[in-house]
């Protein structure tokens, strides 16, 4: 018994070892330049849409956070989102290209001096009520593009369409190929109706945010 709990103390330790190190990994912009091919297909063309589970147009990743984009990539992978196309392009990074990739998009297209707007046109009642009733800009910032923690995405402007397929997919149970694993949004999801969440995703897409479609030019 000594035995096979010292075993599980040092595989323990170990994990959060390799998690604590994954975490504090630094990522090489340039290197990230070098990796994107799998991702310019899709996030580099303007209007581009897909069309699993549901149509709907790519997420915008230039300009997101690098420990948001490093996290997603690293949640694909372990299947906690659940997507087939992103779970095989994640499969097939190591944990420093994540954060190579990562550190790549967040400064993609970034311009110096421009940012998004501290304040953000004012929702109607309705929709006011029902960003309250979670308290999204407690996570992501009154302006939806400060997030309080770098893991958190900026959401201040992205896509609607895409946003309205994300929050649903945290309602999503008992499927291999389609939802998301975290508890904290899962709760909060399950708080609206559907349409509840594409009323939320049409206001959040509608104000002006730092994220972008930089499409990727014909030389490198």
């Amino acid at each position: 018994m000594i035995k096979l709990f010292t075993t599980f103390f040092a595989v323990a330790v170990s994990f959060v070892t390799v998690a604590a190190q994954a975490q504090d990994l630094k990522g090489d912009a340039k290197a990230g330049q070098t990796i994107n091919a799998m991702c310019i297909g899709c996030h580099g063309i303007k209007g581009y849409q897909a069309s699993f589970p549901e149509v709907y147009k790519v997420p915008m990743i230039s300009g997101q956070s690098a420990k948001y984009i490093a996290s997603a990539l690293s949640a694909y992978k372990k299947g906690e989102r659940r997507h087939p196309t992103m779970r095989a392009i994640s499969e097939s990074l190591t944990e420093q290209n994540m954060a190579d990739l990562a550190a790549y998009y967040s400064q993609h297209g970034v311009v110096e001096g421009q940012s998004a707007p501290k304040e953000v046109n004012a929702p109607s009642a309705p929709v006011a009520a029902l960003l309250a009733k979670a308290n999204c800009a407690s996570c992501h910032g009154a302006n939806f593009s400060t997030p309080i923690d770098p893991s958190y995405p900026k959401i201040g402007g992205q896509h609607a369409d895409y946003l309205f397929v994300a929050l649903k997919s945290y309602k999503v149970e008992g499927n291999d190929k389609v939802g998301r694993g975290n508890a904290i949004m899962a709760s909060m999801a399950k708080q609206y109706t559907n349409a509840e969440l594409k009323t939320l995703a049409n206001y959040l897409g509608s104000v002006q945010g730092d994220l972008k479609v930089v499409p990727q030019g014909r030389l490198r």
